[in-house]
């Protein structure tokens, strides 16, 4: 039986306020690349920062590696590499340089071994040419990148990454996606995102986590399956719009010859004149998930009430 690189029993987190931001979450994950998706405001980071032990939870256990996320922290910290969200406050530093001063950060204190580690993470990102490169010439994809490095260079055996495509332009969204389906390959790999598209066809199960709760979890064939029959197309006009997107969640529209080419999702049955279509993206599919809770995209919760708390949290 694989060994569990995280292991999430009944996990929950209330806020001083009195905020729930997590309420029973079980999670065993192994060795591959995984998805936790949701919506701003679904409990995504405060789970992270339990991960990272950062935040210690209010009920259930956490292990990572076998090791509990309270009572043996730094072990656990040894254990995990962690790519933010917002990762460039080094912009007047060589790339080279910045993964060096991590890597000693990280008890990397030898120095012969320390700028071998670093050059082996730097070509494993393909930042190898770079390496003299000062971060503020860098772009967006290559300081990812080198986020991604410095998480890797004291070798933990799982990675954590946090919203890691956000204004990256749709090539190096690809690339990125492509590095870390590679990287999951001998280790964990725990993509927290609500953008669907950066998880890609490389992920070995989803989470999905809505108001706290885990509502979903599996392959992404298993949430593809479930949205057979709940996507759709259809033609229609200026007024068959509005009356299609005060009832379905509109995927995209289109011009057409005829009128206006809608793709929506339905929680229950296909409209009348609409047709189904055979191969719903990934996408597509968590829309018809969530629609099929009562949720909408365009009603999610502003994401300042969960980083709000994660401030205000003892």
């Amino acid at each position: 039986m694989e060994a569990l690189a995280i292991d999430a029993r009944g996990i929950g987190h209330t806020y001083k306020g009195g905020h729930t931001a997590l309420e029973d979450v079980n999670l065993a994950l192994g060795t591959g690349l995984f998805g936790l998706l949701g919506p701003n405001g679904a409990g995504k980071s405060t789970l992270l920062r339990i991960i990272g032990t950062l935040l210690v939870p209010t009920r259930g256990s956490m292990a990572v590696c076998g090791y509990d996320v309270t009572h043996e922290p730094l072990k656990v910290r040894s254990l995990i590499g962690y790519l933010p969200q917002e990762f460039g406050a080094w912009r007047l530093h060589r790339t080279e340089e910045v993964v060096d001063t991590l890597a000693r950060m990280s008890g990397l204190d030898k120095r012969r071994e320390r700028r071998r580690r670093v050059a082996e993470v730097l070509a494993l990102v393909g930042l190898e040419s770079v390496a003299d490169r000062k971060v503020k010439k860098l772009s967006g994809g290559m300081v990812r990148r080198l986020g991604v490095a410095q998480a890797l260079v004291h070798e933990p055996q799982v990675l954590i990454v946090d919203e890691p495509t956000v204004g990256l332009d749709p090539e190096e969204r690809m690339r990125f996606r492509q590095l870390v389906t590679r990287l999951g390959q001998d280790r964990t790999i725990l993509l927290s995102t609500h953008i669907v598209a950066d998880l890609g066809g490389g992920c070995r199960e989803i989470s999905l986590l809505d108001a706290g709760r885990i509502v979903f979890h599996g392959p992404p064939k298993a949430l593809l399956d479930q949205a057979a029959g709940r996507v759709f197309e259809v033609i229609t006009d200026a007024a068959g719009m509005e009356r299609m997107e005060a009832e379905f969640e509109v995927v995209s529209r289109n011009p057409d010859g005829n009128g206006i080419a809608l793709r929506a999702v339905t929680r229950d049955t296909v409209p009348d004149g609409a047709v189904p279509v055979a191969s719903p993206t990934l996408e597509e599919a968590y829309l018809a998930f969530m629609a099929a809770r009562g949720r909408s995209e365009a009603a999610r919760q502003d994401e300042e009430t969960e980083t709000g708390s994660d401030r205000n949290a003892a």
